[in-house]
């Protein structure tokens, strides 16, 4: 009897460690748990932990809810302004509700690589090449929107969608190239002109400055030697500027101009000059320019001599 009972409390026993087994379910801290019961739903989602089921009638179903990185293939497009490029792109979601997720939709990564694909074409054909190149940022935000309006429905919410990379066409970037060369080069233009104008403004101001005080110039130009003199070359160009000679000849003693007639004026000697052998004296010239003027007056007075012609042969 004894012996009975301990084997039917024995079959008991793993009957129950069977029925727990069966019915024992673990769900994850990333997971939620969905319980059907005969293909219908029941119950409120299963949290994080140990959790019991009934066997053969239950259907545990764990749904992650991490937050999914899927990359979206590239995409061929036209552009607004008539560019084919190819995008593609990244999308980053996450399982807000497990229990939609199952219902709603059958398989909600498939529906959003679908979605994200079609919604990165609907965005090349309305944007320009400029604004998939330099304004991404707003792109993304259109893409979001574009994709979490339908999601959040299948119990998805998308965190970020991102444009990884825009493949142009080699002739795209050649043209580009060159207008970016372009572009250096006209702000170079316009750099080097400011810096020439900038230079001939503080040249005109340093010549006004030297204007002032030419012995400016002078110290200028010893400077400018000094330096060309530094570098040992074998041959030194000095210029002479012509504000340099305009100085010196402000400097020069004036002296009286020499008069052209050597019949009215005696050359000027300093008084304490000697005078040079071999050369006509004061008063020499003096003695010479008085016969000069008695000649004259003796001409005036008498009248010019008139020597008498020879006859010519009609005369007798």
């Amino acid at each position: 009897m004894i012996q009975e009972v301990l084997t039917a409390v024995i079959a008991g026993g793993a009957v129950i460690a069977v029925y727990a087994g069966a019915a024992a379910r673990v769900v994850k801290q990333y997971e939620r748990g969905v319980v059907f019961r005969f293909g219908r739903l029941v119950g409120e989602v299963r949290p994080p932990g140990f959790t019991m089921i009934v066997p053969v009638v239950d259907r545990l179903h764990k749904v992650n809810m991490q937050i999914v990185t899927m990359p979206v293939p590239a995409q061929e497009g036209i552009t607004r302004d008539n560019v084919t490029v190819r995008v593609d792109a990244v999308v980053y979601f996450k399982v807000v509700d497990a229990a939609e997720a199952l219902v709603r939709v059958e398989d909600y990564k498939f529906a959003v690589s679908q979605m994200a694909q079609t919604s990165l074409r609907s965005i090349i054909g309305k944007s320009d090449l400029d604004d998939l190149l330099s304004n991404r940022e707003k792109l993304n935000q259109g893409l979001e929107l574009m994709l979490d309006s339908p999601a959040i429905g299948w119990g998805v919410q998308i965190d970020r969608v991102e444009i990884k990379d825009v493949s142009l066409p080699e002739t795209m970037k050649r043209s580009m190239a060159r207008q970016a060369e372009a572009d250096r080069e006209r702000r170079a233009r316009v750099i080097n002109a400011d810096a020439e104008l900038q230079a001939s403004k503080k040249l005109a101001e340093a010549a006004r400055q030297m204007e002032s005080t030419p012995s400016a110039l002078q110290l200028r130009l010893l400077q400018t030697v000094m330096a060309v003199s530094a570098e040992k070359n074998s041959t030194l160009v000095l210029p002479i500027p012509v504000e340099l000679l305009r100085f010196l000849e402000r400097g020069a003693p004036l002296t009286p101009p020499a008069s052209t007639s050597a019949s009215t004026s005696t050359p000027h000697l300093p008084p304490a000059q000697e005078p040079i052998p071999g050369l006509p004296t004061p008063a020499y010239l003096a003695g010479r320019a008085d016969a000069a003027e008695a000649v004259e007056a003796v001409e005036d007075l008498t009248g010019a001599s008139v020597e008498p012609s020879a006859p010519t042969d009609g005369e007798s």
